[in-house]
C-alpha cells in the first residue's frame, strides 16, 4: 500500500518503543530496572478520582463542547491568573486530549509548507515530527552541556530567518530537566521582540516540578507583545500524576484557539467528559498532593544524580525540574542506541538513547520510580560500564 507522503520523514517514538520493550521483558518474568517512561509512578490523588466517579454517577457521560466544559476552562483561566499572573478568558482556552495533542493542534493550526520552526537540541521527541506533519521545516539549534542545554539569545537570534514562524520553548525541560531562569527567559524575549513574525509555544507541563529554589516564569508574562504571540501548552499528566486521563490545554490568542478548536472538532472532538470534572477538582482543590510528589521526586533526583555522577566517564548537569537526568556517555565512544540496547539486553536496565532527543552522545533516565529501583539500576549501570569500557 502506498502511504501518505507526509509520513515518509516521520520517525516513530523511541521513548514509547523502548518503554514497550522493557514492559514486555518484565511481563515475561525478567527483572528489569526501567528508567524509560516519562510517567510518575504515583497513583492519581484520591480526591481527583472521586470527582470523576461522582461525575459518572451524575450521568456526566455525554458529549461536551469540543473545546471543553466551561467549568474546566474557567478553572484553567483561574489557575493561570493565580499561579502565572496571566489573564485569559475561557474562550482563549481549549482542553485537549493530553499535552501532546495540544501541541499537535497548535502546529496544524498555524504552520504551512515553507514555515520554519526553531527547536533547541536536545528536544522532546515529538516536536520535530509534529512540525513535519504540518509540512513545516524544523530548524535545530544544538545547545551545550556547559550551558545546561539551554539555548542562548545569540543562538536564537542567529537561527531566526524571515521564514521563522514558531519557536519552541520547553521549561522545565524534557529530556534534561533544566529550567530557564527568569533572567534567561527575559533575554530570549528581548530577541523575539525584534521579530514580530515569530510565535512562541511555551511547553510548561513540568512547571510544578521544581527543585532548589528554581523559579518558573512563563515568557508570556514578560510583555504585552510576548503575551500576544505566546501560546501556552500544558496539562495534568506530570504534576497531578494523571497521564492516562489525557487532559491537556492550550491558552493563547483567540484566533489561534478558535482554529485549534476547528481542528479538534473534526478529529477527536471533546476530551472524556467525566475526566474533565476530575481535572476541575485537581485545579480547584488543595495542592498538597502536588507538593508531596515533588518532594519525593527531589529525593530521587538527589540519589540518582549522586550515584550516576560517581561513575567514571559519566558527566551530567544537575536538573532544576521535571524528573529526568540527561548524562553524557561521550567518553565511551559508542552511539547512544547501541549503548542502550547493550545495557537493556546485558544488564536489564532500560534508558532512552539521546539520539531520540537529537544528541547521540547522551542518554535519558527518568527517576519517576522508587528509590530501590534507582539504587539497583544505577549499580547495574556502574557494573555494565566497568565491564565494557
Amino acid at each position: 500500500m502506498q502511504l501518505a507522503k507526509r509520513l515518509r520523514n516521520i520517525q516513530p517514538s523511541l521513548t514509547l518503543a523502548i518503554d514497550a520493550k522493557a514492559k514486555a521483558m518484565k511481563a515475561s518474568g525478567i527483572d528489569v530496572c526501567s528508567f524509560s517512561a516519562g510517567e510518575p509512578d504515583f497513583d492519581t490523588p484520591d480526591h481527583i478520582k472521586a470527582a470523576a466517579k461522582l461525575a459518572l454517577d451524575q450521568g456526566k457521560t455525554r458529549y461536551t463542547a469540543a473545546s471543553g466544559i466551561p467549568e474546566l476552562k474557567q478553572a484553567i483561566a483561574a489557575k493561570l491568573l493565580r499561579e502565572n499572573h496571566l489573564t485569559y478568558k475561557p474562550e482563549q482556552i481549549i482542553v485537549t486530549n493530553g499535552g501532546k495533542h495540544s501541541l499537535y493542534n497548535l502546529m496544524m493550526a498555524i504552520l504551512d509548507e515553507g514555515d520554519e520552526v526553531i527547536i533547541p537540541v536536545p528536544f522532546w521527541v515529538s516536536y520535530p515530527e509534529m512540525a513535519k506533519l504540518a509540512e513545516a521545516t524544523p530548524i535545530f539549534v544544538v545547545t551545550s552541556e556547559d550551558n545546561g542545554y539551554k539555548i542562548t539569545p545569540e543562538q536564537l537570534e542567529a537561527a531566526i530567518t524571515p521564514k521563522t514562524k514558531l519557536f519552541v520553548l520547553n521549561s522545565p525541560s524534557n529530556p534534561t530537566g533544566m529550567v530557564y531562569s527568569p533572567e534567561e527567559i527575559k533575554a530570549l524575549a528581548d530577541v523575539l521582540e525584534r521579530h514580530p513574525q515569530v510565535y512562541i509555544v511555551s511547553d510548561e507541563i513540568y512547571e510544578k516540578i521544581l527543585y532548589d529554589g528554581a523559579t518558573h516564569l512563563s515568557i508570556a508574562t514578560v510583555s504585552q507583545t510576548m503575551y500576544d504571540r505566546t501560546i501556552i501548552s500544558s496539562g495534568f499528566a506530570k504534576g497531578y500524576s494523571m497521564t492516562g486521563w489525557r487532559i491537556g490545554y492550550l491558552a493563547g490568542a483567540l484566533d489561534i484557539i478558535k482554529a485549534a478548536t476547528i481542528i479538534q472538532g473534526h478529529s477527536t472532538s471533546n476530551v472524556c467528559t467525566f475526566a474533565q470534572y476530575g481535572a476541575v477538582t485537581a485545579l480547584n482543590s488543595s495542592q498538597d498532593c502536588v507538593e508531596t510528589m515533588r518532594k519525593a521526586f527531589e529525593e530521587r533526583r538527589d540519589v540518582m544524580y549522586d550515584l550516576l555522577t560517581s561513575i567514571s566517564g559519566i558527566t551530567c548537569p544537575k536538573p532544576d525540574g521535571a524528573f529526568y537526568l540527561f548524562p553524557s556517555i561521550k567518553a565511551f565512544g559508542i552511539p547512544s542506541l547501541e549503548f542502550c540496547d547493550k545495557l537493556l539486553e546485558g544488564s536489564q536496565v532500560a534508558v532512552i538513547p539521546g539520539i531520540a532527543f537529537g544528541l547521540d552522545n547522551c542518554i535519558r533516565l527518568s527517576y519517576a520510580t522508587d528509590l530501590g529501583t534507582i539504587r539497583e539500576g544505577c549499580d547495574r549501570i556502574r557494573q555494565f560500564i566497568e565491564k565494557n569500557f
